[in-house]
C-alpha cells in the first residue's frame, strides 16, 4: 500500500516566543555569555567615550581608587590621595591598574582592568542570586533553574546595573559580599557568614544593617537539624530571663563572634600600617561628611548650606541624620520581617538606608537593586498584570528624571535650581520611595 503522507497545513502556527525565551534562560550558557557581551561593548564605548567627549564616561571615583591605588604602588598611603574615603583593601585590589608599559594600547588595557574585575563581580553576583533562588528557606520556595535565572536577568542583564560598574563604580563587588552572605545564612554556613558579614562592614559600612536581621532570623528552630519543626518551650523558658538565654543560642554567638573578630582584625591592621588617616576616612568622615552634589536626597540643600556658611549651621544636621535612618534600618523594619522573609527584609532595610541617607546618588541604588530578583516573584508588584509594578517604576524614574534635569541646570547650566526646583525635586523623589518601602515591607508582613 502507497503511503500517504500528510501535508502540513498551510496557515499552521509558528513555535510560540515563549519557546526561544525558555530556550535562553533554560540553558546558564546564553544569559552569562548576553551579560559579559553587554559589558564589553559598555567598556568599550566607554573608552571611545573618553577619547572623543568632553563628558568622559569613567566615573570620577574610579580616578580616586586608581589614583589610591598608584600612591599603594610607590610605597605610599592611599590616603595621600585627596578624598580617598575607602578601606585600603580596595586600593590593594586595583593595583593592577598603575602598571605602566610605554605601550600605549597595554597601558589603557591594565587602567581599566578595575572595571573588568567590577563588571566581573557583577555576573557573580547574578550567579549567587540563581544559587538562592534554587534554594528552600527565608519564607520562600526553591524554583526551577530557568525561572531563576529569568529574575536573576533583572540584574545580570540591566543597563543600569552594567553601566555603573563599567564606568569604574566598586559598587559590585559589594553585590557579591552581600548576595554571598545572604546565601551562607541561608545555607546555615553560620562561620562563613560571619567572616562575610565582618569583611563587608570594612569594606563598605553599610553591610552592618543586615545583623539584626540575621540574627533575629537565625533562631533556634531554623538553625536545628530539622527547621520546621517547633520548638517546645519550658516554663522556665516563659519568663523574661528565660527568654534572653534562649535567645543566645550558639549559632548567634558564633556568627557575632567571627564577625567582630573579622571586622576588628581587618581594622586592627589597616591602623598599623596606616594610622589616623585610615580611621578619619573610612569611618568617621561618613559621619560629617557634607557631600551635596549628585544627591537626591530631601537633606542636599541643607547640606549645601552648611558647606557654604558653615559658621551660620546652628543645627550640625549631617550628624544627626542618621537617627530616622538607623531605627528604621536595624530596628523596626528587622523586627517585623526578618523572620517572615529574610531577603524581603534585606531589601527593605537597604531601601530604607539608601532613601533615608543624607546622601543618596545613583551608585547607591544598586545597593537594593542586587535584592529585587528575590522579591519580585511574590511582590505585590507584579500581581495584576503587573500593573502596580509598571507604575512603581514610572514614578521613580519621573520622579529621579525630574530631579536630574534641575541638577543639570545647576552643575552644567551654572543656574541656581536650589529653591524651589532642586529642594522639590528631591521630596518627590522622597516620597515615592517612602511609598515604594511601603509596599514591600507590607509584603514581607503578609507572609
Amino acid at each position: 500500500m502507497k503511503e500517504v503522507k500528510m501535508a502540513r497545513p498551510t496557515n499552521a502556527k509558528p513555535p510560540p516566543s515563549d519557546s526561544l525565551i525558555e530556550c535562553f534562560f533554560g540553558n546558564p550558557l546564553p544569559i552569562y555569555l548576553t551579560a559579559a557581551l553587554l559589558r564589553i561593548v559598555l567598556l568599550v564605548y566607554g573608552l571611545w567615550q573618553d577619547a572623543n567627549s568632553p563628558l568622559k564616561y569613567t566615573d570620577i571615583d574610579y580616578l580616586v581608587f586608581t589614583d589610591a591605588a598608584r600612591f599603594v604602588s610607590r610605597g605610599q598611603s592611599p590616603y595621600d590621595r585627596e578624598t580617598y574615603r575607602y578601606t585600603p583593601v580596595l586600593a590593594w585590589l586595583l593595583l593592577p591598574t598603575a602598571r605602566t608599559t610605554g605601550d600605549p594600547f597595554w597601558d589603557v588595557v591594565w587602567f581599566s582592568s578595575g572595571k573588568v574585575l567590577f563588571a566581573v563581580a557583577d555576573i557573580v553576583a547574578g550567579w549567587l542570586l540563581v544559587k538562592v533562588l534554587t534554594m528552600a528557606g527565608a519564607g520562600k520556595n526553591a524554583m526551577d533553574a530557568t525561572t531563576a535565572r529569568k529574575f536573576a536577568a533583572i540584574w545580570l542583564l540591566n543597563p543600569m546595573v552594567a553601566t555603573i560598574s563599567t564606568r569604574g563604580s566598586s559598587e559590585g563587588l559589594l553585590g557579591v559580599l552581600v548576595t554571598a552572605l545572604l546565601w551562607a545564612v541561608l545555607a546555615r554556613r553560620v562561620t562563613f557568614a560571619g567572616l562575610l558579614l565582618g569583611f563587608g562592614v570594612h569594606f563598605k559600612i553599610y553591610p552592618f544593617i543586615y545583623a539584626p536581621a540575621i540574627v533575629w532570623w537565625m533562631d533556634a528552630e531554623r538553625m536545628s537539624t530539622n527547621p520546621g519543626t517547633p520548638e517546645k518551650k519550658t516554663n522556665e523558658q516563659q519568663t523574661p530571663m528565660g527568654r534572653l538565654l534562649s535567645f543566645i543560642t550558639p549559632e548567634r554567638l558564633r556568627l557575632a563572634l567571627v564577625s567582630l573578630t573579622t571586622f576588628l582584625g581587618l581594622n586592627m591592621v589597616m591602623f598599623a600600617i596606616y594610622g589616623k588617616p585610615f580611621l578619619q576616612h573610612t569611618f568617621l568622615h561618613h559621619v560629617t561628611r557634607i557631600d551635596h552634589r549628585h544627591n537626591f536626597s530631601p537633606y542636599n540643600t541643607q547640606l549645601y548650606l552648611t558647606s557654604a556658611f558653615p559658621s551660620l549651621s546652628i543645627w550640625r544636621i549631617e550628624s544627626i541624620a542618621f537617627l530616622p535612618q538607623l531605627l528604621l534600618s536595624c530596628v523596626l523594619i528587622p523586627l517585623v520581617t526578618a523572620k517572615k522573609d529574610l531577603p524581603t527584609s534585606m531589601l527593605a532595610q537597604t531601601f530604607a538606608f539608601v532613601t533615608f541617607n543624607k546622601v543618596c546618588t545613583s551608585q547607591y541604588f544598586l545597593w537594593y537593586m542586587i535584592f529585587l530578583p528575590l522579591y519580585l516573584p511574590d511582590s505585590s508588584f507584579l500581581r495584576h498584570k503587573g500593573r502596580l509594578g509598571i507604575s512603581a517604576l514610572a514614578l521613580w524614574v519621573i520622579s529621579q528624571g525630574l530631579w536630574l534635569q534641575q541638577g543639570y541646570e545647576l552643575e552644567f547650566l551654572a543656574r541656581s535650581t536650589f529653591l524651589p526646583g532642586l529642594w522639590l525635586a528631591s521630596l518627590g523623589f522622597f516620597l515615592v520611595n517612602c511609598w515604594i518601602l511601603g509596599v514591600i515591607v507590607g509584603d514581607a508582613q503578609g507572609k
